[in-house]
């Protein structure tokens, strides 16, 4: 790659090396689609070190997110080492370590109570054990299709992501449930989550279906989807073992950092710990 020019070939290149690396999916198609998306503002104009501070500024007085602005940043750093123009990478915005987490994005154990209440009883068998499964295990969307008969039957799950294999344990209560309903299902071998053709089910429709319990369920939809329900397993897991290290291990985390974002408190539980310090006479 010149400094004027980003080919289509370069962009396939990227993505081969992408899953190469095994990555996700998602995280392939997010990469590829901040790149192009890149490109698109950058209208024909050269690609120099200039024009990516440019761009850097350009997100910012756009509005975005300081955190989004580096997930973007991310995605270019990314391509432009696997093209061999790593001058052309440039630093992230310092972003300073959240305290406490907005009570508005997080999901309680009782507003996931109601999801799977509410699912139960418009007889949605199917999304109430997906919600079950990934809130009990602390699995990510990705790794609903290592939820099989042969899984089940071991009482484990052998996940294989990015390179790594790691092991998570399914509580016996959840592998008596989800025997049930492959026997129900007739489901012998392979993935258990499956759509009427027979396929794995979707992250798009997982989330979908999880979005369409939220007025029946009374629960605000911005706290409703995948991703959600590994925090609160997170979380509760914490309360009970105490062990940031084991946790990481068990979410399948390389780093500890990573994992402490999960256990951050929200404001009102911030505020309760204030108070209890007895510093006010």
């Amino acid at each position: 790659m010149d400094s004027h020019t980003l080919t289509g070939g370069q962009l396939i290149s990227f993505k081969h090396q992408l899953r190469s690396e095994e990555r996700e999916q998602s995280t392939i198609e997010k990469y590829i689609r901040e790149v192009r998306f890149f490109t698109h503002w950058l209208a024909g104009r050269p690609i120099t070190a200039e024009m990516v501070a440019n761009w850097k500024n350009y997100l910012r007085d756009e509005g975005y997110k300081p955190e989004t602005i580096n997930s973007k940043l991310s995605a270019l750093n990314k391509f432009f080492k696997s093209v061999g123009r790593q001058e052309l990478r440039i630093k992230y915005l310092k972003i300073q370590r959240k305290l406490f987490r907005d009570t508005e994005k997080e999901l309680t154990k009782e507003e996931y109570l109601r999801l799977l209440e509410t699912a139960n009883h418009l007889g949605r068998k199917r999304l109430a054990l997906l919600i079950e499964t990934i809130c009990a295990t602390g699995i990510r969307v990705s790794e609903v299709r290592y939820i099989t008969a042969e899984a089940v039957r071991a009482g484990r799950a052998d996940i294989a992501l990015k390179g790594k294999i790691r092991t998570v344990l399914l509580p016996g209560k959840l592998c008596r449930k989800l025997q049930k309903y492959a026997k129900k299902e007739k489901i012998t071998s392979g993935e258990l989550f499956l759509t009427r053709s027979g396929k794995g089910i979707s992250r798009r429709q997982i989330w979908a279906e999880m979005k369409a319990l939220c007025k029946k369920a009374n629960v605000v939809p911005s706290k409703v989807f995948p991703h959600n329900l590994r925090h609160l397993f997170a979380r509760t897991f914490y309360r009970v073992c105490r062990d940031v290290a084991k946790l990481a291990d068990v979410l399948g985390h390389s780093s500890i950092e990573t994992t402490r974002i999960y256990l951050i408190s929200t404001g009102v539980e911030h505020a309760r710990q204030l108070e209890r310090l007895g510093l006010i006479s």
